[in-house]
């Protein structure tokens, strides 16, 4: 494609109108496109610690000491699984909190993080990914809406993002300004604030690659709704979603989630007919029984809810086929708007898996579904990035950094030498 408006396309399933194509820029077209296999490394610069309200600082560092952070070793060897970027996730609220000696600090912190990823022979993308646990520098303060109360000190920190990460290896490093932007999937609220921010990145930054999404918490249905034809002024960019489908499955047992339904769940399989209903409620129950803190009324209530949940869950029977059906309307937009595949990065996907500290997805059953989506998005063109690195998500322990054998071969990986 030439231009935005060359051919208009008829509308997908979860799209509201016809849109413009896109043309495929040249970034794009390279022989080994960039951004392919990468991993998220959180909590390098997350898990922070600011103080409770009225206070609205964090301590120093402002990050906890006990998170895992890669050492330079540990980027080597991921390199050397076949991995060619990671995504970092940076929290912007101790960049935003902080007086400008302090704010400078934070910044080298960073500038040393991309330099250790680029000396390893990895590519990397700079999320700005804000933490909605925190009281004050949270999405809502900062992201809900371009009026938001802390939105031009976001944008400004965006805009100084980009101005520092261009200085760095070319078609090595990019930017994502905001994750998972919590507005609907076609709202107009997130497309005045992804170009509010895109606006201040470009004015920083003329050439670094910036990283699109859409609303809806980055879904499938975020992406396919967006209209890419107003963000042809920011050229070179690339499109993200994220990937967490049947959340049943991956999110089984997730203490973070704010459904109940989730607390107690357990031994789902996947795909579902590696398992039964029956093999399944057995394990909530037993779940259910350890838990002394909820009452039986609560417990009846939220079992009947699980119940239900589950049933609909063998009865679609999800597999392989479930993953391609839905990352299926991902390619269709792009190609309906002549968005080459590549373009397109599967920022997102994983499952909770049980150890120590979750009992979730029995292990096996975690690495045949993370194997059909890195698959299924890979069948399609596009890159990713697993969704983690360490943590009940990860793929490297936070203590021994042993790689998990299973995982790497169900990323299609190679476990290091060493």
């Amino acid at each position: 494609m030439t231009g935005w408006s060359r051919r208009r396309v008829l509308r997908t399933a979860l799209s509201t109108a016809a849109l413009g194509s896109l043309p495929i820029a040249q970034f794009a077209r390279a022989a080994e496109p960039p951004f392919r296999r990468g991993v998220n490394a959180w909590p390098w610069f997350s898990l922070t610690r600011e103080f409770p309200t009225p206070r609205t600082d964090y301590g120093w560092p402002p990050f906890q000491p006990q998170r895992p952070v890669p050492t330079a070793n540990d980027l080597r060897r991921l390199r050397d699984t076949g991995l060619d970027f990671i995504r970092l996730p940076v929290d912007p609220g101790p960049f935003l909190a902080a007086d400008a000696t302090t704010r400078a600090l934070l910044l080298d912190m960073l500038d040393a993080a991309v330099s250790a990823t680029l000396d390893a022979g990895l590519g990397i993308i700079i999320n700005v990914q804000a933490n909605g646990a925190t009281h004050y520098w949270n999405p809502d303060r900062m992201v809900a809406s371009v009026t938001a109360p802390a939105f031009d000190l976001y944008r400004g920190l965006v805009g100084e993002l980009a101005g520092r990460l261009e200085r760095f290896q070319p078609g090595k490093v990019a930017l994502e300004a905001v994750n998972e932007p919590p507005q609907a999937c076609a709202s107009d609220v997130w497309s005045q604030v992804q170009l509010a921010l895109l606006t201040a990145a470009r004015a920083s930054a003329a050439t670094l690659p910036l990283v699109v999404t859409g609303g809806c918490g980055s879904m499938v249905g975020g992406l396919t709704a967006l209209d890419p034809a107003p963000l042809s002024p920011f050229e070179p960019i690339l499109f993200t979603f994220h990937f967490y489908e049947p959340y049943l499955f991956s999110h089984q047992g997730a203490p973070w989630m704010r459904e109940p339904v989730y607390r107690a769940l357990n031994n789902v399989p996947w795909p579902a007919s590696a398992g039964s209903l029956e093999a399944t409620l057995a394990s909530v129950r037993a779940r259910m029984a350890q838990d002394t803190e909820t009452t039986d009324e609560a417990k009846e209530a939220y079992y009947a809810e699980t119940e239900r949940v589950l049933k609909v869950y063998f009865d679609a029977q999800p597999d392989r086929r479930f993953v391609d059906k839905y990352l299926r309307q991902v390619r269709t937009w792009g190609d309906s708007h002549g968005l080459a595949p590549e373009r397109i990065i599967m920022g997102e996907f994983g499952a909770l898996r049980t150890d120590a500290r979750y009992v979730a997805a029995p292990n096996p059953d975690r690495a045949r579904y993370i194997a059909d989506v890195r698959q299924g998005g890979e069948d399609l063109g596009f890159g990713w990035a697993f969704w983690n690195l360490f943590d009940g998500m990860g793929m490297m322990d936070d203590n021994t950094r042993a790689l998990d054998p299973d995982i790497i071969a169900a990323l299609g990986l190679t476990m290091p030498a060493d």
